[in-house]
């Protein structure tokens, strides 16, 4: 059995803010994979289901986000869970907003979730790290995390969520670097088409036709001469043909 915790803040005020973008993970993983009902307990909102055939508690601490250790820790602790087998989804700051990176062990980087769980659990569990961006003042950090989401965020925020979800099951069979890569490829912006071969020489040909077009003669100007000679040409088959004191064969 494993835990994946998403971190962030109980309650309705907190539900669209950047600090709880580890909530919103746990949160599309339950409902992608079908996990059972979220109900109360250790502390948190708790839902179980399978992942790649194993066991799964997925949890959102209700101890808000600086005291998310006791929560987690207390179920580590009943169910006998090692540190290798818990995995934390929370939100950092010092990556691009979009961008994710998994890691085991490590500092908490001043993210108090962390230091809340490096207490309770010691540093060896795993970590995906979502980022979110940086206000790029240091003062602007408390209001910036507490802040909502805005709406263009949207076209980062969804497509990121729903690569961790769909690639979960890799979580529960340990290939965190698997997941990492398909979860970075799923997230990239679309690169324009290239044209094709012949779609580039069709375009080209159209483009010598245009400007052919373009080039030639309008109707009523050179063309006219041309008419004149030609009538002048029959006229004088006509009078050659004319028999000596008649008029002309017609």
């Amino acid at each position: 059995m494993m835990i994946i915790a998403g971190l962030g803040n109980p309650g309705d005020d907190y539900a669209g803010n950047r600090h709880n973008i580890g909530f919103m993970a746990v949160e599309r993983i339950a409902r992608v994979h079908r996990f059972g009902p979220w109900r109360r307990k250790f502390q948190s909102e708790v839902a179980e289901g399978t992942l790649a055939g194993e066991r799964v508690l997925l949890m959102k601490p209700q101890t808000y986000m600086n005291d998310s250790g006791r929560a987690v820790g207390e179920a580590a602790r009943f169910l006998k869970i090692a540190p290798a087998d818990i995995v934390v989804i929370h939100d950092e700051l010092d990556l691009p907003a979009g961008r994710m990176r998994v890691k085991t062990g490590g500092g908490h980087g001043g993210h108090n979730g962390l230091r809340s769980l490096d207490a309770h659990l010691g540093k060896d569990y795993r970590r995906i790290r979502l980022g979110i961006g940086h206000p790029g003042d240091k003062a602007q950090v408390h209001n910036y995390v507490l802040g909502d989401f805005h709406k263009a965020d949207a076209e980062w925020l969804h497509p990121l969520i729903d690569a961790v979800a769909d690639h979960a099951p890799l979580l529960a069979t340990r290939e965190d670097e698997t997941f990492a890569s398909k979860v970075h490829l799923a997230t990239q912006p679309a690169k324009p088409k290239k044209a094709k071969a012949g779609e580039v020489k069709a375009a080209g040909e159209e483009k010598s036709n245009v400007a052919a077009s373009a080039g030639a003669a309008p109707a009523g100007g050179d063309a006219a001469p041309a008419e004149k000679n030609s009538m002048a040409s029959v006229l004088r088959g006509l009078l050659a043909t004319k028999p000596k004191g008649g008029k002309p064969r017609l």
